[in-house]
């Protein structure tokens, strides 16, 4: 006799479309593909989160972890140094390190440049905290923050800026396109005359392992608008930004 199969059931879901124990990692994950949103390392996913999932995602998480340290032969039920590392690890994760991928960027209000100013603002040094994407070791450094405003410019306080840049380089990165990333959204927020971002930090990839150099840094900077045309007021920022 031929049974009628249920396209859920067949689907590997439970009948009615019910997905409980589903983890939640590969529900955010299939709203992604659906939505056709990149979910790079770098990428912030926090509109394809819903309220609550970040907790269970973090419970998610604590299980692999737990089974990372079991696979590294850690004796995690004698050794109290190491009982909860797991739980620590998946939270320093995804509610601190790496936080700007799973959560909304901070609020920033934005106030016209009523007072017309035309010259030259520079905000730093901001210390800057991230992580390398290919190794996940620390990238700790400083950056620097030039506006060229126009009367049209949208101001905003000098701690946003502070927080905009935690907020983007709170995900595994590569150093050149974090600045990137930081002065797309500086630029949507004010739309200045011109932007420039000098940024300068230690990758503890090389510092902590591979060749072991304590020393060396890495340094980059992004030009847009007059600092990109004009060499003068290039020069001027360079100039004024201390190392």
């Amino acid at each position: 006799m031929l049974m009628k199969t249920d396209p859920d059931q067949a689907a590997g879901g439970a009948p009615g479309g019910d997905d409980e124990g589903v983890p939640v990692s590969v529900k955010i994950r299939e709203r992604l593909k659906a939505a056709r949103h990149r979910f790079h390392s770098n990428d912030n996913i926090a509109e394809f989160i819903e309220p609550g999932e970040l907790d269970k995602l973090l419970d998610e998480v604590t299980v692999k972890m737990q089974g990372v340290l079991e696979s590294m032969v850690i004796d995690t039920e004698s050794d109290h140094n190491t009982g909860d590392t797991a739980r620590r690890v998946a939270k320093m994760y995804l509610k601190e390190v790496f936080a700007g991928r799973y959560i909304k960027g901070p609020s920033v209000t934005e106030f016209p440049n009523a007072e017309h100013l035309n010259e030259l603002m520079i905000v730093g040094p901001i210390t800057v905290r991230s992580a390398c994407s290919h190794h996940f070791c620390p990238v700790i450094g400083k950056l620097w923050i030039g506006v060229m405003p126009n009367e049209h410019t949208n101001v905003i306080g000098l701690s946003k800026y502070a927080r905009l840049a935690e907020w983007i380089m709170g995900r595994p990165q590569i150093q050149e396109e974090a600045v990137i990333q930081l002065a797309d959204l500086i630029q949507e927020k004010t739309q200045p005359d011109g932007l420039a971002i000098v940024m300068e930090a230690s990758h503890y990839c090389m510092a902590w392992r591979g060749v072991k150099d304590m020393d060396s840094k890495m340094i980059n900077s992004v030009m847009r608008g007059v600092f990109l045309k004009d060499a003068n007021l290039r020069r001027e920022f360079l100039a004024l930004v201390p190392r």
